[in-house]
């Protein structure tokens, strides 16, 4: 059964790569601006209700606090979800390198 969440925004898929290791909200909105070069700046809004929602699924999971901040970890299935949308976009992106594609330029 496909899952509603899937295929992942930009966002969720941000913020799951970057709780490969453990962080707090703060911590993965720095590593997101920089893991994207700049290019993706989310508003707390945005991350607290992607977590909230991430949390909801399983996906990630308080792992402890840092001071008065909540520390997430992504979960196995987290991971899981993560490898299927890398296959799903890695097929994706197999289809721009074909002869055809090329030509088309």
């Amino acid at each position: 059964m496909k899952h509603k969440l899937l295929p992942l925004s930009e966002t969720m898929h941000y913020i799951l790569l970057a709780l490969r290791e453990p962080l707090h909200g703060y911590a993965v909105m720095q590593k997101i601006e920089k893991m994207s070069n700049g290019t993706v700046i989310l508003a707390a809004g945005t991350l607290y209700g992607a977590v909230e929602n991430l949390e909801k699924h399983g996906w990630i999971e308080p792992v402890g606090e840092s001071g008065r901040r909540r520390v997430y970890m992504i979960t196995a299935e987290g991971r899981n979800i993560l490898e299927k949308e890398r296959s799903r976009l890695s097929h994706i992106l197999s289809l721009y390198e074909g002869s055809e594609w090329n030509e088309e330029i």
